[in-house]
């Protein structure tokens, strides 16, 4: 069995969901679907929810109707049969009720995630709908009946495995699944998400859990590239990349997987594909456990980044200095991205500013204390990386023009990490683009 996910732009038309249906039915193997929303679903759910925290119940109601009327839309175009178009639209109107009632009671952050699962559900109930006028056979699964959250918000493969295989083993002759992405239960039961993104968790999650013989990433661009397309007008795709070539760059900003979705993948060493719907015939990129060459393979960058620099003589032979620093980050639940040390100061960047003004009032009795915001982490990635002699000199001299504010090179074989200014981020990846690929 294969895993295949869907984004919301692959099915966010309908003449998109005839073609994901195309290219499911033709496998040689069973298949587990994995949806998305339909693009823009989201984002709408988000804006009731927000409405609805702060009272503006008539501005739910409209973006509601709104919706709605996109949705009635959506399905008269989806499908054609009288019989079937009237199934659809009893479906989207049982889900939007849903929507009504909830603006109508008390709002509560479980009802927030009550709103946001109805994008997943619409979305494979309609997809199921077209399928059935096909006369494609196929099973619709609920991912609440079997995708588990802990306590502390992390999936379970175990339980999924658990409550997943005897729903798989009940159909044995059908050669199609259909379940959401995103949406799962907590420890409490209650119905809840696993974040923006976590379709690609879901899929990558279900791959582990079956175990798939791969799990394939279908989106809008063909394959990961060496660079961001959307600001550098020369770019490639990269064929193949390794585990942890793929997770650098996910983590660091490549936007086509979520940083979440490999681990899973890999702890089984189950391959992952990333295509395009659009053009299913390019080869796009497959990600294994061992990379297929040494040398940069693609950079990446993650804006939102503060730096935060401590600089105290107290450090000079202070073995407890370093721990008296991470121990507030710690306590504030505020992961660190980069660090980099001298004898007399420490800098440490973060992406999460929630309690930044609480941080910087425990750090600063240290020593002197610098905030640094606006800056963009951008992580040049590959494969031993310590073994390419003019890395370093090529990547030094392209951003020589450049403000530099932070250098990691040596925690990992598979990245070097620099800070700049986030003005300066598309000037970067250009250069970069130039100096490390030979690209204009």
């Amino acid at each position: 069995m294969k895993v295949m996910k869907f984004g919301g732009t692959s099915v966010g038309r309908p003449e998109r969901m005839h073609q994901v249906a195309e290219l499911v039915v033709g496998q040689s193997e069973p298949v587990l679907l994995v949806l998305s929303a339909l693009s823009g679903t989201t984002n709408a759910l988000v804006e009731i929810g927000n409405h609805l925290l702060t009272g503006r119940r008539d501005a739910a109601t409209y973006c509601i109707a709104q919706l709605e009327a996109h949705y009635h839309q959506f399905v008269e175009e989806l499908v054609q049969s009288k019989e079937i178009l009237e199934q659809g639209r009893q479906i989207i109107q049982e889900h939007f009720e849903l929507l009504s009632v909830i603006c109508r009671i008390s709002y509560s952050e479980a009802l927030s995630k009550d709103i946001l699962a109805q994008g997943e559900l619409l979305s494979t109930k309609l997809f199921c709908l077209y399928l059935q006028e096909r006369g494609i056979k196929h099973q619709f699964l609920l991912a609440l009946d079997f995708m588990r959250i802990d306590a502390h918000d992390e999936p379970q493969i175990e339980a999924i495995r658990e409550r997943l295989m005897p729903l798989l083993d009940q159909q044995k002759d059908c050669k199609l699944f259909v379940t959401q992405g995103y949406i799962c239960r907590n420890a409490k039961g209650e119905v809840d998400n696993l974040k923006r993104g976590g379709s690609d968790y879901t899929a990558s999650l279900l791959a582990a859990a079956v175990p798939a013989t791969v799990c394939e990433i279908w989106t809008d661009i063909d394959g990961m590239h060496n660079n961001d397309p959307r600001i550098v007008d020369q770019t490639r795709p990269v064929e193949q990349l390794s585990f942890e070539e793929a997770a650098e760059l996910a983590y660091f900003g490549a936007k086509i997987l979520h940083p979440a979705s490999i681990w899973p993948a890999q702890q089984f060493n189950i391959p992952v594909k990333l295509l395009n719907t659009m053009q299913p015939e390019a080869k796009g990129t497959v990600i294994l456990e061992e990379a297929d060459a040494d040398g940069v393979k693609a950079v990446a960058a993650k804006d939102g980044i503060v730096m935060v620099k401590i600089k105290s003589s107290r450090m000079l032979l202070a073995y407890g200095f370093l721990r008296k620093i991470f121990e507030v980050f710690e306590k504030y639940k505020t992961s660190i991205d980069m660090i980099t040390t001298s004898e007399v100061a420490v800098s440490v960047t973060i992406d999460n500013t929630t309690h930044l003004d609480q941080i910087s009032k425990e750090l600063a009795p240290l020593g002197e204390l610098e905030v640094l915001q606006g800056q963009t982490i951008i992580a040049v990635v590959g494969n031993k990386l310590n073994s390419e002699k003019n890395l370093l000199s090529n990547l030094f001299n392209s951003l020589s023009h450049l403000t530099i504010n932070m250098v990691s090179y040596g925690g990992s074989l598979h990245n070097v990490s620099i800070l700049i200014p986030t003005e300066e981020k598309n000037e970067c990846l250009k250069s970069l683009n130039k100096g490390l690929f030979g690209l204009d």
